[in-house]
């Protein structure tokens, strides 16, 4: 059991502002590789409940069309700059990739904040119910650092300074702009059809409900979905910390798994591929 918590011991020894990068990759790609995916797939799932972002992913017509591209685009996008640092060049490409595809819109400041916050605050909260540890005041503190970085880059003005003030914006903007719309709906449907698909026909009707259940009484009325009954998610919740008691004992990672995580648009990603081979070919919104 002491190996493995190695890294977390590693972590401990790193500064959350200095050593911010380091701390992050070994957090999203040697400790939770498959908890963090999945925590930014709800987080992304969790901003269509915002009808101007719901709205702008319909106009684009890439939810209808190619989620799968969408999804696996903004997936190893992410990786590579966690995988490879934000000032790489590898990283340099990617936020190229990023900014591109967000300069073709209007998108608002505040919207794109509350995108980049939840990429740091959801993981954490998913990891403090479902993981095999939760995550430490450093590992909270070195993604708050890391995505604010990453936000600068990506042009997004006014980010806080500061941990809980992010985080009380987040909240904030959540009590303001989860209201129903019919694009969250429609969004919202793609987005479950696509993890649906990932799975046997014959059990997506399963998945469907599970995947509600394991969303928010704001998120379920955002979108519009009806809530399955309780026991559904108190099933997916004990299922998943049943995985976390696994996990738990499992020897520690040595590899990492970033880019290297198998995704169904780019066969054999990275290999032969680079950053600036992702991102949407062609749009009509505004």
């Amino acid at each position: 059991m002491a190996t493995r918590f190695a890294n977390l011991r590693r972590i401990s020894a790193l500064d959350p502002v200095a050593d911010h990068e380091e701390i992050v990759r070994i957090s999203a790609g040697l400790e939770f590789p498959w908890d963090y995916q999945k925590s930014l797939e709800m987080a992304l799932f969790r901003t269509y409940c915002v009808p101007t972002i719901s709205g702008l992913l319909e106009r684009t017509g890439e939810f209808e069309r190619r989620p799968q591209k969408r999804y696996d685009d903004t997936a190893v996008l992410m990786a590579e700059l966690v995988e490879h640092g934000y000032d790489s060049p590898r990283g340099r490409e990617a936020l190229r990739v990023v900014n591109r595809q967000h300069g073709r819109y209007d998108i608002s400041n505040d919207d794109m904040l509350y995108v980049l916050s939840t990429f740091i605050y959801d993981p954490i909260d998913w990891l403090r119910r479902y993981g095999w540890r939760s995550l430490t005041r450093n590992e909270q503190l070195a993604g708050f650092h890391f995505y604010r970085a990453v936000g600068a880059r990506m042009g997004i003005k006014d980010i806080p300074a500061g941990y809980d003030e992010f985080l009380a914006f987040k909240t904030a903007y959540e009590q303001e702009h989860f209201v129903f719309a019919p694009s969250n709906r429609r969004i919202g449907q793609y987005t479950l059809d696509l993890f649906c698909s990932w799975y046997p026909s014959v059990a997506r009707p399963v998945v469907a409900r599970a995947v509600v259940a394991m969303l928010d009484p704001a998120m379920v009325r955002a979108f519009g979905f009806v809530a399955p009954p309780s026991w559904v998610g108190a099933l997916g919740r004990r299922a998943l910390r049943l995985r976390a008691f696994v996990v738990r004992r499992m020897p520690v990672r040595k590899a990492l798994k970033l880019t290297s995580t198998p995704n169904r648009t780019y066969p054999g990603y990275p290999r032969g591929y680079r950053p600036a081979d992702l991102g949407a070919t062609s749009s009509t919104a505004r």
